[in-house]
């Protein structure tokens, strides 16, 4: 890691997008313009159509990777164009090179201040598929729900659980989030109600971002499937628990997870985040040998953190604080597990890490296991007390990793709870 590396970009020590991170998003001027590709630095935006044009970027001359509405194609292009552009970033932002700082109209068309852009879902998501990959997450669940004893199931030790989500349903920071409403089971009644979910719940979550198309039938060994994986994005999985526990059986969540799953507009690429692999944890039993991996630094350290600013207000408290390298399954197994009965990959396939949850309880990823299902309620600084979101409530979720001085975040995933719709069903 390179801590020489400096900008002549005016950068605060505390920012989340350093030289050394250069995270990939979609921006226009307005809401309705022109979108394109950016990438962060400090409190700016590079406009990358720009440096393309101006043929700065090491790219062929033909190519238009940045003048697209989504990161999509440029993720197509490969390994060896992201680090070329990577690279070419650097060099021209870095504090001992000249070209930018000394041409200053060509520099203020390149960048742009991040507070007046609008920005946007920075993929078009393929495919969307949520994993429950944390242990202590998994655990809790299980503990609240079935016998402690026996919280885990017997295959969740053996493999990556997953399921298949809704794609359209993926929304960036800033989506305000519509409480849904469906069939809910209340204990005392023999049939459901139809209601707005009563236990609205986010789910802190990262997600990676598939690079390469395969082919059907065609699973993707474990030592080639870091290869498949672009970058990361924060991801608010949002829950609404009442619809899930009712509806969830045999088949597992529909209408509790469908109605929004919220990713930050920021990917921060795997090359950035190389620095800080880790070892994950210890897996017992030893997986299969389709899920082995040759070597132990297979997560990432990275800190999450979960606010919660209630309606209203204007100071947001903490709520959870844990990290991702606690996910017991990595995203190599996890991309590996997904393809091993033949599913073939898309470009821009989002998969979810699900609910990062620790070991302590101020590190639990949900409000269903901060308050334990709503029977030990958080208190707020401002005296009112959740055990789920009420409308108005925003969620907000904010990830780094840092080392030896050096800082790579993921800016938040932000979304404001409105309420639900009043459908007025005629009575038949």
């Amino acid at each position: 890691m390179d801590q020489s590396l400096t900008s002549f970009i005016d950068i605060a020590a505390d920012s989340d997008f350093t030289l050394h991170n250069l995270p990939y998003g979609i921006f226009s001027e307005t809401p309705e313009g022109l979108r394109r590709v950016g990438v962060a630095l400090g409190d700016w935006v590079i406009d990358l159509t720009v440096l393309e044009q101006h043929q700065l970027l090491d790219l062929p001359i033909a190519t238009q990777y940045f003048s697209q509405s989504s990161l999509n194609a440029f993720i197509a292009a490969g390994a060896t164009t992201w680090s070329g552009v990577r690279r070419a970033l650097q060099y021209l932002f870095s504090s001992e090179r000249s070209v930018l700082q000394q041409d200053k109209a060509l520099l203020k068309q390149v960048l742009l201040p991040r507070s007046a852009l609008y920005l946007h879902l920075p993929i078009e998501v393929a495919g969307y598929t949520d994993f429950y990959s944390s242990k202590e997450h998994a655990t809790n669940v299980g503990s609240m729900f079935r016998d402690p004893k026996h919280a885990l199931l017997a295959n969740w030790s053996e493999l990556p659980v997953g399921y298949n989500g809704r794609a359209s349903s993926v929304v960036v920071s800033g989506t305000d989030i519509v409480r849904p409403s469906g069939q809910i089971k209340l204990v005392d009644q023999q049939r459901p109600i139809f209601s707005a979910s009563k236990k609205l719940d986010f789910e802190l979550e990262t997600a990676f971002i598939v690079a390469k198309n395969t082919q059907l039938g065609q699973p993707v060994p474990i030592d080639q499937a870091w290869e498949h994986i672009f970058g990361m994005v924060l991801l608010n999985d949002w829950s609404a628990r009442d619809i899930q526990q009712w509806e969830y059986v045999p088949l597992g969540p529909f209408n509790a997870k469908t109605f929004a799953s919220a990713i930050s507009p920021w990917v921060v690429t795997l090359e950035a985040l190389e620095p800080f692999r880790t070892a994950g944890p210890v897996q017992d039993p030893e997986p299969l040998d389709y899920l082995k991996e040759d070597h132990r630094h297979n997560s990432f350290d990275i800190n999450l953190s979960v606010k919660l600013l209630p309606a209203g207000g204007d100071q947001a408290d903490v709520i959870c604080q844990t990290n991702f390298k606690h996910m017991y399954w990595s995203m190599a197994q996890q991309l590996t597990h997904h393809t091993i009965a033949g599913c073939n990959l898309q470009v821009g396939d989002l998969m979810g890490s699900g609910t990062i949850s620790g070991a302590t309880v101020d590190a639990y990823g949900s409000l269903l296991e901060l308050t334990w299902n709503n029977s030990k309620p958080l208190q707020l600084s401002n005296g009112q007390s959740r055990g789920f979101i009420e409308d108005g409530d925003s969620i907000i979720m904010q990830a780094y990793a840092e080392k030896d001085g050096i800082r790579v975040g993921f800016g938040e995933v932000r979304n404001q709870v409105l309420a639900a719709i009043d459908f007025n069903f005629p009575v038949k």
